[in-house]
């Protein structure tokens, strides 16, 4: 391909990362624009790229899941977040969870040595005016959750007016070393261990009997939280609600989430009421991220009311948990099947900012828009992925979703397989056959659709 497109990618999240490399290894000159060195959002710690702002699990690896189904697919299209990701991966069972500076650093230096790819520090305001200026052919807004003001007010002035936001919340980590490991246990919901081979388990457990579970539930409901901002409505991700919401909405509510004591025995066998469960932030273990545990808890409600879980009586954080506002645009209403603008053809919109919600979600996000923005550069047909695949049935839902709700992949949002008579009655399994179907008539409609489009 000749090197005479460029192209403008605002953001080195997971989604422009992906877009950058994607398109540079294609031979298309890009420039890509990230502000945070000099200005940090509220949830941004470090320089590098990619960067992690949440949990540091890029979910599971289970071919027959639906973000193992994405994986396969980001594979194919030679993601540049699952390498770095394997390259630093600590142990999670069957996640691909990072060691959070090594994989962003990786991420960064590859992208800075490209030799298609230049590197600007700026706050983007104006996706046309940085066109203009670097006389790009498109650009792609991968500004994230946390776009910053000048943007945002670019594009709620010119594409989305003012239905431009979201809440998302962040789980504490807890530092290891000062945890009461005589009170806490390793052990895997789903992956067994091999006790013979001398095996540990990647996840440390809290147990929690009835009388500790509904004290600390009652502190949750009564502790002190951080109100939204401006006079807004606080709207979370229902699949990522904070710990708090979810006291509130019902005693037993987290019981049935993230603190559920299934397939968590203790050592003597017997099941704990509810639980906590730790996964480690690195390959040392010296550091914690308490799962599913996000939270609107000012900082000093977060340190008394966590202290109440069995074994955190002195436990200090690494990081304390923090809501910040998120923002999501209209996909169905304002952009085309391919996620460009239908106001602006060669402006696009990729990642977390499109509606969906996670990490892989967002890099592939940043695939599939580099992919169909490549064929559209080399005069080529564009079409859109089959909504049997995994991105094609993300991109399917927030393309069609009356509201914008963002939402993890899952196969409840590819078509319904059909089962046989023998398989319909099998209850035990039923489930599981049907996610092993749906993923491997996504894989092969991948496959066709790739060969056939690649022609």
């Amino acid at each position: 391909m000749s090197n005479s497109h460029k192209v403008i990618v605002i953001g080195a999240g997971m989604a422009g990362s992906e877009a950058a490399n994607f398109l540079a290894s294609q031979g298309v000159k890009v420039v890509l624009v990230e502000s945070k060195t000099v200005k940090k959002n509220p949830a941004q710690k470090i320089d590098a790229f990619a960067e992690l702002v949440c949990t540091n699990s890029l979910k599971s690896m289970n071919p027959a899941s639906g973000h193992g189904l994405l994986k396969y697919e980001m594979d194919a299209l030679g993601s540049i977040i699952l390498d770095c990701a394997r390259k630093h991966a600590v142990p999670a069972g069957d996640a691909l969870a990072v060691e959070r500076d090594g994989f962003s650093g990786e991420v960064t230096d590859r992208l800075h040595n490209h030799e298609n790819i230049e590197v600007v520090a700026m706050d983007a305001s104006d996706p046309q005016e940085l066109m203009a200026k670097y006389e790009a052919d498109a650009c792609v807004i991968a500004s994230g959750p946390l776009t910053t003001e000048g943007l945002s007010n670019w594009i709620v002035k010119n594409i989305s007016d003012d239905d431009f936001y979201f809440y998302d919340a962040i789980a504490p980590v807890v530092d290891g070393d000062s945890l009461d490991y005589s009170k806490l246990y390793y052990k895997d919901r789903h992956k067994p261990v091999s006790e013979e081979e001398g095996e540990q388990a990647d996840y440390l457990n809290a147990p929690m009997n009835k009388e500790q579970y509904e004290d600390f539930i009652a502190e949750l409901v009564k502790a002190e939280k951080v109100p939204a901002q401006n006079f807004e409505d606080y709207k979370f991700f229902e699949s990522c609600l904070p710990v708090d919401i979810m006291a509130e909405r019902g005693v037993d509510t987290a019981r049935f989430s993230c603190m559920k004591p299934i397939g968590l025995e203790l050592p003597d066998g017997s099941l704990p009421y509810a639980c906590v469960q730790l996964r480690r932030e690195n390959l040392l273990g010296s550091a914690f991220n308490m799962v599913g545990f996000q939270t609107r808890l000012k900082y000093p409600e977060q340190k008394r009311v966590f202290s109440k879980i069995p074994g955190f009586e002195n436990a200090s954080f690494l990081h304390l948990g923090s809501v910040h506002r998120n923002s999501f645009i209209n996909s169905r209403t304002l952009l085309d099947f391919d996620l460009s603008v239908k106001k602006f053809p060669n402006i696009y919109f990729a990642g977390q900012i499109t509606g969906v919600e996670g990490y892989t979600e967002s890099a592939s996000m940043g695939l599939y828009v580099a992919f169909q923005l490549l064929k559209k550069l080399r005069g080529e047909e564009v079409r859109p992925f089959p909504v049997e695949t995994g991105m094609g049935a993300l991109v399917n839902y927030v393309m069609t979703v009356p509201k914008p709700v963002p939402s993890n992949i899952n196969f409840g949002l590819l078509p319904p397989v059909a089962l046989t008579k023998e398989q319909r009655r099998d209850r035990k399994n039923r489930k599981k056959v049907k996610k092993q179907l749906a993923s491997d008539r996504a894989k092969e409609s991948f496959d066709n659709f790739m060969k056939e489009y690649n022609k």
